[in-house]
Formats: C-alpha cells, sequence, structure tokens
C-alpha cells in the first residue's frame, strides 16, 4: 500500500500552525491503515489529489512504526487527548497498547502513539478543552462517552446534530435534500461495491457540498447492504453519507457535527451562522431513488372488520333518516289505526306484571315468551301515571314502539353501511324502513315483533364491530337470547347469524373461545326462561304426554305448548284469501316484490364470492330465513310479516347502491358522477311516495279518488271511534256487569275508574277455566253484555272449531244491538244480552 500521509507537523503550533486541514483545502481524514477487524468511517476520504490504492489489501499489521508523525488526520469534532485515552474507542472497551482497536462510530482508527503527559494538548483535553489537530491520541484506557472536544473550526459547512439522535432510515436517499459530508455512517454496515461517495470539494461557508466520491482506502464493502443498520440498498444505488437535513433546509457553516447520537428528523437546530444566499448543500449524485409507497390493502372488509368511516355526508344522511322515521311513525300516532286485540294483549300482560306481580290476569300458557310484556311493564312503571301516563295503556305502549322504531332505523343504517360499505345503500334502506305503508302501519303497533326487531338489530350490530373483543360477542350473543324470549321465531335469523360470527372470528387467535362464548351468552336469556317453568313444575306435560287432540287440563307445559305450535297449519300464504292477497300486497306491493328480487340478487352475488361479497350473502340468508318461515304452511297472523320488512329493505339497499356503481363507472355519465349519484335516487324516491299505485304518500280510496295515504290523513281519527264506544260503556254499562269483549279494550276497563272486574276477552271466557266454569260457567244467560270489536265477530268463528265459544255465539243470537257506530269498511258496535 502506497504511503499517501502529509508530512509530521511539530507538535508545538501558535495560533495560525493550528488551522485545519479543511482550511488548506487538504482531505481532512488522513489515509490510513485500519487494523485488522476495524471498518473505517463511511464519511472518510484520502488527501485530495491522491489515488487510493484499490488492488491492494488491507494492511494487517498490529501498528505502525514507533516514529510516525503525530496523527493530524483526526476528523474535526471528533474526541482526541494527548494525555488521555483514544476517546473515539467505544466506552466501557479497553484496548492494549500495540493492538487494533474498533474505532467509534464515524472516526478514524487512530495510530498507536506513545503518550505525551508534558504537551499542552494533554492539559486542555484533560480540562475538557478543543485540542489542536495534529495532537497525539492516546490508548489503552476506556473514554468517557459524555466528555467531548471540538476542533477550533469545523472542517464542513454542517448543522450541529444533537447527540444520541438517529437520521430517519429512508431521508439519506432522497434527492433534493441536503447532506453534511464527511458525517460517519452507522458502523458495521458498508456501502454498495463499486460505488463512490464524493468528498467534500471546500470548506468555505456557503458553498455546496457533497458526499465523498470514495471511500477509505482498503476498506471493505458488503454488496446489498446499505448505510443504515438493518436496511439494504438495491444494487447500483449510490448511498449518501452524513445527516440528511430536512427538505428545503440550508445548512449552517461552522457548525460542530456530534457523533455518538443519532439526529432526530423532526428537530430543529438553530442556526450558527448564515450562509451564502441561496445556497444549499447538493444531494449526492446517484442518489437512492424514493421508497416505493406500500400497497394499499383492501378499503372494505366485512369478515376483518374493515369499514369505511361514516364521514360528514353520512352522518348528515343518518340524522335525515332519523328525522324521518320519527315524522312517519310520530305523526298520527294515536289515531292511526284502530287499537288491535294483540296490542291489548300485551299491555294486559304488562298491567298484570306491575299490578299483580304476575305474568297474566289469567293462567299463563307459554304461549309466548315473556321478555316483551315484561319490557312494556319496564317502560310503563317509572311514568308519572304509568299506563294512562299517554291516555291509556296502549298509547303509552305505542310511544316506546316510536323509540324503538328510531333505535332500529341508527342500528339498520349502521348494519346496511357496514354490510355494503356504501351510505348510500344505507340511507335507501333507511328510507324504505321508514315510509314503506307496511312499516307505518305494523312498527306504531304495540307488537313483540317490533321489540324482537330492535334485538336482533343491536346483535348484529354488535357483531358488525370493527374488532370482534368479548365484549362485543358477549353482548352480541346475550342480545340474540334476549330476542328469543322475546318473539320465538327470531330462530330463524339465527344460521345467517352464526355463519356471521364464525367469519369475523375465523383465523383469529381467539376464534375458540369467542366461538363458544357467542352461544353460552345466547342460551342464557332462554336459559333463565326454561328454569321458570322448571321451578313452577311446568316445563313438562302431566304423565309426559304430548297428544294434541286430548291436551292436559289440570296443567300447562312449556314444552306441550312449543309442540302444539310447531304442529299448527293453516295453509297457504298464495291463495287467494291468504294474507298475501288480502293484506300485504294491498298496503305495499313495491316492497314485497322488489324485495323479494333483490334478496334472490344478493344470494346469487354472495354465493359467486363469499370471501369478497360477505355482506350480500348476510344480507340474503337474514331474509331468506324468515321468508322460508312465513311460506312453511303453519299459522300466520297480518302482523308476521313485520321482521321481514327491515330485511327486505337492506337486500334493496344494497342491490340498489351496487347497480348505482355498475351505472356510474360508465364512461358516458363518468363525468356526471357525483349529480347523478344524488340525482337518480332522490328521482325514484319521488317517483314512489308520488304514485297512487305505491300508496306511501297517497293513494285510491275505495270510491276512486286519490287522496292522501290513511296513516298521513289529519281527518281519520279511527281510534276516536274506540274512544265513543268505551265511553257510552262507562255512562251506560253497571260496572259490575259480566261482559264478553275483545283485549283492545281490557286496560280501559280494568285501570281507568269505574273498574269493570267482570269484563273478559271472549278468547279467555272460552278458554280459561276460572273464567269459563266459575263465571260464566259455559252458560249465555250469565252474560250480561258483548262489546263487539272491528272483527271480533270472525274471530270468534276461527276461534269455535272445537265448540267452545258456542255459548257465546249464542248470547249474541240473543241479543240486543244497543249502540254502534260505522266509518268506511270498520264496524263497532256493543249488544245487550236478554
Amino acid at each position: 500500500m502506497s504511503d499517501n500521509t502529509t508530512p509530521s507537523r511539530p507538535a508545538a503550533l501558535g495560533a495560525e500552525g493550528r488551522k485545519t486541514a479543511a482550511d488548506k483545502k487538504t482531505a481532512p481524514n488522513e489515509s490510513t491503515t485500519p487494523t485488522e477487524g476495524t471498518t473505517p468511517a463511511e464519511g472518510t476520504a484520502p488527501a485530495k489529489g491522491t489515488t487510493p490504492d484499490r488492488s491492494a489489501p488491507p494492511d494487517r499489521s498490529a501498528a505502525p512504526a514507533k516514529n510516525a508523525p503525530p496523527d493530524k488526520s483526526t476528523a474535526p469534532g471528533k474526541k482526541t487527548a494527548s494525555a488521555r485515552p483514544d476517546r473515539s474507542i467505544a466506552p466501557g472497551k479497553k484496548t492494549t497498547p500495540g493492538t487494533s482497536t474498533t474505532p467509534a462510530k464515524g472516526t478514524v482508527p487512530a495510530k498507536k502513539t506513545t503518550p505525551d503527559k508534558s504537551t499542552a494538548a494533554a492539559k486542555n483535553a484533560a480540562a475538557g478543552r478543543k485540542t489542536a489537530p495534529g495532537d497525539r491520541p492516546m490508548t489503552g484506557r476506556p473514554t468517557t462517552p459524555t466528555r467531548s472536544t471540538a476542533p477550533a473550526k469545523t472542517t464542513a459547512p454542517t448543522r450541529s446534530a444533537t447527540p444520541g439522535k438517529t437520521t430517519a432510515p429512508n431521508k439519506s436517499a432522497t434527492p433534493g435534500k441536503s447532506t453534511t459530508p464527511n458525517k460517519s455512517a452507522t458502523p458495521g454496515k458498508s456501502t454498495t461495491p463499486g460505488k463512490k461517495t464524493v468528498a467534500a470539494k471546500s470548506a468555505t461557508p456557503g458553498k455546496t457540498t457533497a458526499a465523498a466520491k470514495s471511500t477509505a482506502p482498503g476498506q471493505k464493502t458488503v454488496p446489498g447492504t446499505s448505510a443504515t443498520p438493518g436496511k439494504k440498498t438495491a444494487p447500483g444505488n449510490k448511498p449518501m453519507t452524513g445527516k440528511t437535513t430536512a427538505p428545503g433546509k440550508k445548512t449552517v457553516p461552522g457548525s460542530k457535527p456530534m457523533t455518538g447520537k443519532p439526529t432526530a428528523p423532526t428537530k430543529k437546530t438553530a442556526p450558527t451562522k448564515k450562509a451564502a444566499a441561496g445556497k444549499k448543500t447538493a444531494a449526492g449524485k446517484g442518489a437512492e431513488a424514493p421508497a416505493r409507497r406500500p400497497r394499499r390493502g383492501p378499503r372494505f372488509s366485512v369478515a376483518r372488520g374493515w369499514f369505511p368511516p361514516l364521514g360528514t355526508k353520512g352522518r348528515i344522511a343518518l340524522i335525515l333518516s332519523l328525522l324521518t322515521g320519527l315524522v312517519s311513525h310520530g305523526y298520527h300516532l294515536f289515531r292511526y289505526p284502530l287499537y288491535l286485540t294483540d296490542e291489548g294483549i300485551y299491555m294486559q300482560r304488562a298491567w298484570s306484571v306491575v299490578r299483580e306481580t304476575s305474568l297474566s290476569p289469567y293462567t299463563y300458557d307459554y304461549d309466548h315468551a315473556p321478555l316483551g310484556w315484561i319490557t312494556l311493564a319496564g317502560w310503563a312503571f317509572p311514568l308519572p301515571k304509568q299506563f294512562e301516563a299517554f291516555g291509556n295503556a296502549i298509547n303509552t305502549g305505542r310511544f316506546l314502539m316510536l323509540l324503538v322504531h328510531i333505535a332500529s332505523v341508527y342500528l339498520l343504517f349502521e348494519i346496511a353501511r357496514r354490510l355494503s360499505g356504501s351510505v348510500l345503500a344505507a340511507t335507501v334502506t333507511s328510507f324504505l324502513f321508514n315510509v314503506s305503508p307496511l312499516a307505518v302501519y305494523f312498527q306504531r303497533q304495540v307488537l313483540l315483533d317490533n321489540l324482537m326487531i330492535f334485538w336482533l338489530l343491536l346483535s348484529l350490530f354488535m357483531l358488525l364491530r370493527r374488532e370482534v373483543t368479548i365484549r362485543s360477542v358477549f353482548g352480541g350473543g346475550m342480545a340474540l337470547g334476549i330476542a328469543l324470549i322475546t318473539k320465538e321465531n327470531a330462530i330463524f335469523f339465527v344460521p345467517s347469524f352464526v355463519y356471521l360470527l364464525y367469519r369475523r372470528v375465523k383465523g383469529s387467535a381467539s376464534s375458540r373461545f369467542t366461538s363458544t362464548l357467542w352461544p353460552f351468552a345466547a342460551a342464557t336469556p332462554i336459559g333463565a326462561y326454561v328454569t321458570y317453568a322448571l321451578l313452577k313444575n311446568e316445563l313438562l306435560p302431566s304423565g309426559f304426554d304430548f297428544d294434541l287432540n286430548n291436551p292436559p287440563a289440570d296443567h300447562v307445559s312449556l314444552l306441550y305448548t312449543l309442540w302444539w305450535q310447531l304442529n299448527r297449519n293453516q295453509g297457504t300464504l298464495f291463495s287467494h284469501t291468504g294474507l298475501l292477497q288480502t293484506s300485504w300486497l294491498v298496503r305495499d306491493k313495491f316492497l314485497l316484490i322488489a324485495g323479494v328480487c333483490a334478496m334472490v340478487i344478493c344470494l346469487w352475488i354472495g354465493l359467486r364470492d363469499r370471501k369478497r361479497n360477505l355482506g350480500f350473502l348476510v344480507a340474503g340468508t337474514l331474509a331468506l330465513g324468515y321468508a322460508f318461515y312465513l311460506v312453511r304452511g303453519s299459522v300466520v297472523l297480518d302482523f308476521y310479516v313485520t321482521p321481514l320488512i327491515p330485511m327486505l329493505a337492506l337486500n334493496l339497499g344494497m342491490v340498489t347502491d351496487r347497480l348505482l356503481k355498475g351505472t356510474f363507472a360508465n364512461r358516458f355519465i363518468r363525468g356526471a358522477h357525483s349529480v347523478t349519484r344524488v340525482a337518480v335516487p332522490s328521482f325514484a324516491a319521488f317517483l314512489l311516495l308520488a304514485s297512487p299505485a305505491s300508496g306511501y304518500l297517497v293513494h285510491t280510496n275505495t270510491e276512486g279518488h286519490t287522496q292522501i295515504a290513511d296513516q298521513y290523513q289529519s281527518k281519520i281519527n279511527l281510534t276516536g271511534m274506540q274512544h265513543a264506544q268505551i265511553a257510552w260503556v262507562r255512562k251506560h254499562v253497571p260496572p259490575n256487569s259480566r261482559i264478553i269483549m275483545d283485549d283492545d279494550l281490557w286496560g280501559e276497563l280494568h285501570d281507568i275508574r269505574p273498574f269493570y272486574p267482570y269484563a273478559h276477552s271472549h278468547w279467555n271466557a272460552s278458554s280459561d277455566p276460572d273464567v269459563r266454569d266459575k263465571l260464566f260457567k259455559k252458560r249465555w244467560q250469565n252474560v250480561d253484555y258483548i262489546i263487539m270489536s272491528n272483527k271480533m265477530r270472525r274471530s270468534m268463528m276461527l276461534n269455535n272449531s272445537d265448540g267452545r265459544e258456542n255459548w257465546i255465539l249464542q248470547a249474541l243470537r240473543n241479543s240486543t244491538r244497543v249502540w254502534s257506530v260505522t266509518e268506511g269498511n270498520i264496524r263497532l258496535e256493543i249488544y245487550r244480552v236478554q
């Protein structure tokens, strides 16, 4: 290896003799041969004008000659001392003179020198003062990393770095960013083979500098590695040495480079000197290209819980949906429709929970699970007038139904948005759920189905949280269990819930635990209901007899009632006298027909790609499961369609969004995307509302005239007819009269003075032994009055298949009508039995 060292200089120099190599435009680092096992700093370079010997192997000699001149190649800002050990040695490591040591980060291996304790530099180093570049470093003792020396002048216009800070690993390779020359890279890493780094051209402040073009002579390079620890650079890229500054920032000449501590990329340092106007340090030639941005993963996934944020437009749509539901279901709430039989039954049992602390004022035969009217009782109990807080018991229950509907709108909106990833789908779903005549008619009534819908939507909402946590899984299971003991037909939604849970927890570390916790939570409310029947000895029938032709007469049974309900049959819905033709299609053809078509489309889309279209598959199976319950041929009442309404609306919303997205992809209307996306659904909604055929806002009455729909017509006051009927009874019928009536007026006659304790519905008068055998004794002569509701006569005929109501019908034939009122096809009557 050729000797390229600079001739030695006197040890003691004046102020003029202490000038650095940079002042004389010499290389700041003398080219020395590193000892074996050392890696020179990446920012060092040979003296200007010399050519490093690239063919010669590194000099592995233990130490230079004894008479070597003092080391004047110490980099500016490096720790040197003549009376103390070499400051470049890593703290805590001792070296033996004459052996090779690993220099500290960013320093040139010091030559083995003989300690000279008589020099002034030693005294300065001991006192922590600066030393001249020509002072001799000592080896053999560990250095103190916190004490540092600084040169009289800095070699390059660099900014002072904060000790202990590391530069950002990728910023040094960004073009256009200024770099500080001669700054050592992270030790232990080498540059790409064959690439040169530019040495500092000038130390004059304000001049642009560049990284060194070549590494120190004899330095070994490792292919494919970069100057940053743990990072690799592509072959052919030129790594940058030294600290990178913030983009567009100017380097400050005269600042002190510090070693040992990485710099924070965002921390600014105050300049000590002004750089030349308009001058910035140049990035190294062929700097590494900016790192490629990582590929963005899927923006939407139901299985992984990647749902788009609601956003401002989504919040506006949600608020409008809630207001629409409040208006459509709150307007005309206490006037339309008539109080129905089932409304009176559920409020009657809620009254019994509050007043008598029992599940029913009559014998509870487990015809329905009790949590629905327990909820009604819990709502009415804290009110100021309890069941009369809103006029009467059914009005009080209807106000609760309004609150339940608003909560269900919020849940359905979020469910639709998370299953589809679209606010438009959620908006269409909520719109149909709010304004459908079927929904307005049934969802404002006091029905267990409306409460069941709320708990089902809550359970589904919990399963569609962003993260499947123990809390969400347990809450979703509990909500489903509550829905099951509110109305038993919620069981037809369970398969869709199970599949959704399976897809959400599949592959997670807690999949086994969560898949066990969810059914346990769902079974807890059901277990409480079964335990209640077991404690009352009413779980099994007497003698374990499930003969439907001979029902047990001594006591009721939960399992026997369930077996009886499963074996009931009524015929098909598709006959010309079925509810589909006479009740459901009459009120809302669009939702039923278009909803069934949308259900088929959702199932087709979901089954084609179950991984990507999980939301479509869940929506389709939810509607399909309950539709199967309705068409299976069992006994179906007209309000049994209520749980199907939100599911069909959900399918319609998702299919509408998919069709509109496909339309917007057309190149002819892509320019009007933002306008069309709002205008097209709005126009379709307007046509739907304005068309008399839909019956949403206007309809054609029996006389062929177009008028406002009944649910929004303020002149219609159907419940006012029933109030007039009760008023006549209170005025003309004595309180001790034995009355046969319907359940819709039960609360009025039993909770408001004067009480009518002997007023009972024809259902209980014909089936409850205490009423049938003790009060009326199955004789028509013991009946004083019969209060007829609108469809009570038809109900009595249907319930008399086994002749249980023959004596009531005979009393009706032997009676005189004393009061009646008729409006349209609604007729209310009162008969006095002779």
